[in-house]
């Protein structure tokens, strides 16, 4: 006899719950801005209103559900908030959600073909709409990671190969030494992918960069010469298109040329800044990315794709492959010469079904709608840096080539010495952050604290930035008297 009691939820009462979690998720999309954006709680706050022992007989949706609310959302900082104006602020949009949804309920593992043709056959379709919503050309090969680490991982591991073809068969520990190249401002992503790759850190050479935060080519032309006169092999030279401090854009067209003189792979990250290259107008600044072996882009990032979604493009499809494909026999199919495995694309054997939500993303908003929001987002971020510039006590730190402006505050004259102003600035920016409306993060440039404020949220309009400025406004007079010594 079955046990009644072995199953999965009935389908009526999926029904009835799946039905309230979608009111719910309604709910909060249209009163988001409401919420505090950055979490209040403290440090152990969850961990002690949780059980110490699972529950031993199953609980009612109802009772998880309430606890979701009263106990989960305290601790959430919400990304999805008009006024979330940190790190690279994004969206998790409507019909992002709604492919999240039904890529759950399909509960794909896309590893072979045959696990789920469409799966594949998708994500190779949807990928080549997008590279050519962003410029590139119709040959590039493109494969969905979870996130840019992964990407820019995978990235290395096929210039790894390129430069040490034996490495997979016979480890490093015989191939000499090999050098990857990345400037002072590149994201640390880099430097865990060359540790994870077995260069370690000494394998990582930091490029020097000029007065606008981009890598210097004679610094990077230098340092390439060096090392291959004294036997270092140079693997790979990787370029940022929109660095994460102040989005700053690396000079591509002159490094490849040097790259290329020492058979160093190419890898651009453009996971941010990427996204801008839907704009016709802006193309300009991804001059020579088409020739670059490999590059990252992610729409979840500002492209309005729910967390995780990174594109990893490349023109060198078969290195990347032979550089991580593994092929057990239990793995191995009829259809495998005649189609993708993305496994072989990639460190993790598993693969979500990340595809549906950009499919829906890209057919719910359509180009011209994407190419819309990205200019709105562009043009909100130089309105905010034209205040900036226009303030006598206050100076914009980077150039904004997209929607993200590095500022701090300096005023001209004064008694505080550049560590006061550092810890003032902080100040700032945390009492802003503490009243609820906004989260700004902050960077460090020149050895001086600045503060950023990014724009990628598809709900975030001129007000939000326009309270943004008079709030730190108000809180510049008050840590003023603060740090202002008594009388």
């Amino acid at each position: 006899m079955t046990d009644p009691r072995v199953g999965d939820m009935d389908p009526e009462s999926f029904r009835r719950w799946g039905g309230e979690v979608v009111e719910w998720i309604a709910e909060y999309m249209e009163s988001r801005e409401s919420l505090p954006v950055l979490s209040r709680s403290r440090p152990g706050d969850l961990r002690a209103l949780l059980p110490e022992h699972p529950p031993e007989e199953g609980e009612d949706p109802s009772v998880w559900l309430e606890d979701f609310r009263s106990q989960i959302l305290p601790g959430i900082t919400h990304w999805n908030h008009p006024g979330f104006l940190a790190y690279f602020a994004i969206s998790g949009s409507g019909p992002g959600v709604l492919g999240e949804m039904l890529a759950a309920a399909l509960n794909v593992n896309g590893m072979l073909w045959r696990t789920s043709p469409a799966a594949t056959e998708l994500e190779e379709h949807v990928v080549g709409w997008l590279a050519e919503l962003l410029g590139l050309p119709a040959s590039t090969f493109g494969v969905i990671q979870d996130t840019a680490s992964s990407s820019s991982f995978a990235a290395l591991a096929a210039a790894r190969h390129q430069a040490f073809p034996r490495v997979r068969e016979e480890g490093l520990a015989g191939a000499g030494p090999g050098r990857i190249y990345a400037s002072e401002e590149a994201h640390s992503s880099i430097e865990k992918a060359v540790i994870a790759l077995g260069f370690g850190q000494a394998g990582l050479t930091r490029i020097p960069v000029d007065a606008q935060f981009r890598m210097r080519p004679d610094a990077l032309a230098e340092a390439m010469a060096e090392d291959e006169a004294r036997g270092v092999r140079p693997v790979a030279v990787v370029a940022t298109l929109g660095t994460t401090s102040t989005t700053s854009l690396d000079p591509l067209t002159d490094l490849l040329p040097i790259a290329r003189r020492h058979g160093a792979w190419v890898h651009v990250d453009g996971a941010y800044g990427g996204a801008a290259a839907v704009l016709p107008e802006l193309r300009h600044h991804f001059a020579g990315w088409d020739e670059a072996d490999s590059i990252v882009v992610n729409p979840h990032k500002w492209l309005f794709t729910p967390v995780d979604c990174s594109v990893l493009f490349t023109r060198r499809r078969e290195v990347l492959r032979e550089s991580l494909s593994l092929v057990p026999e239990y793995l191995r199919s009829r259809e495998e010469d005649v189609t993708t495995s993305l496994m072989d694309y990639g460190l993790p054997l598993g693969r979500r079904f990340r595809a549906l939500k950009l499919w829906f993303v890209l057919r719910y908003f359509g180009a011209r709608g994407i190419r819309e929001r990205i200019a709105h987002h562009i043009e909100l971020g130089q309105r905010f840096g034209r205040l900036v510039d226009d303030a006598p006590d206050w100076v914009r730190v980077a150039p904004v080539p997209f929607s993200t402006v590095v500022f701090r505050w300096k005023p001209g004259e004064g008694e505080w010495s550049g560590q006061d102003l550092d810890q003032m600035n902080l100040r700032i920016m945390e009492a802003v952050n503490a009243r609820g409306q906004l989260f700004l993060s902050h960077t460090r440039l020149a050895g001086r604290t600045c503060i950023r404020v990014s724009v990628g949220n598809l709900e975030t309009r001129w007000s939000h930035l326009e309270t943004c400025w008079t709030q730190l406004q108000e809180e510049v007079a008050r840590v003023e008297a603060e740090f202002s010594p008594a009388p």
